[in-house]
């Protein structure tokens, strides 16, 4: 019980030199807590949203510390201006978290192209658009750290939701590459991979559905029914640890938060090795001679 409240403790330690953050999708779920958090803690933020509005208080509560900015990140110009309004109102970034998301629900047959293709921009080419924005910056001012709100469907899939699961392998591999390419320029790299959280995630305004097809209605019924018997952590406790890891002198390149998602992704790598191993005379004959 001491060591675990050091860590809440040092994850809610204030740090030596306010950290300046850029977090988009600030508007609910993560992205309102967390900025709420590093408000609290004397950080200071540029916060975005789509709907100004949905951050407005923030201003009233946290006056300059804290700056808020419309932001669709599908646009890539509008990207690019709020990450320059924001380094040219607080003079740096340290910390750049591309949080804003949602999920497509729908199976893998009932998806139209146009749905996939919203959901991508979103959800990978909007990220890429504000990473790009600021990594000149970055470079100029000689580091910083980029964090990306991945899930723990970055390393593991759900059916009916396979699209979003896509995309969040999609996006764990474009900042894999990412942190080798920045490191020799002083910028680290973190994925954030939540598991399950009570937050705004499940709501009617992080979800878009693919219109049905009765023959994977019964199947879908079965899922959402266990969805809702599956335990969901608080994202109130989710800052201290958070905090950790930012405030860390070596952070890492993927951080979970919450406890099931070790178990889980573990489960799944013991399969897939399992897998790879049993067919590896197969494979491997598969390589051919170096000599022909």
């Amino acid at each position: 019980m001491t060591q675990q409240m050091d860590n809440v403790n040092a994850g809610n330690a204030k740090p030596t030199t306010p950290k300046v953050w850029f977090i988009t999708g600030a508007s609910r779920g993560f992205g309102r807590v967390w900025t709420e958090a590093a408000l609290k803690r004397g950080d200071k933020v540029a916060a975005t949203a789509r709907k100004l509005e949905s951050i407005a208080d923030f201003s009233e509560r946290y006056g300059e510390n804290v700056l808020t900015l419309e932001l669709d990140v599908t646009d890539a110009a509008q990207a690019k201006a709020a990450v320059m309004q924001a380094h040219k109102y607080f003079g740096r970034l340290d910390l750049v978290l591309n949080n804003a998301g949602y999920s497509l629900v729908g199976t893998i047959e009932e998806a139209k192209p146009d749905e996939i293709r919203a959901l991508y921009e979103t959800n990978i080419l909007g990220p890429v658009a504000v990473i790009q924005a600021a990594l000149p910056l970055l470079r100029a001012q000689g580091g910083g750290h980029i964090l990306g709100t991945s899930s723990n469907l970055g390393q593991v899939t759900l059916p009916v939701i396979g699209y979003y699961c896509s995309s969040k392998w999609a996006f764990e591999a474009i900042h894999e590459s990412l942190a080798e390419e920045v490191k020799p320029f002083g910028i680290r790299v973190t994925i954030i991979e939540p598991g399950a959280y009570a937050t705004e995630f499940g709501s009617q305004a992080s979800l878009k559905f693919s219109e049905g097809l009765d023959l994977y209605a019964d199947f879908k019924a079965k899922f959402f029914g266990t969805l809702t018997t599956m335990e969901r952590g608080n994202p109130e406790a989710t800052p201290a640890s958070l905090f950790k890891m930012v405030d860390s002198a070596n952070p890492p390149l993927r951080f979970f938060l919450g406890s099931h998602n070790l178990p889980s992704v573990k489960s799944a790598y013991t399969e897939r090795l399992k897998i790879w191993e049993d067919w590896a005379d197969v494979s491997n004959a598969a390589q051919g001679s170096s000599n022909q």
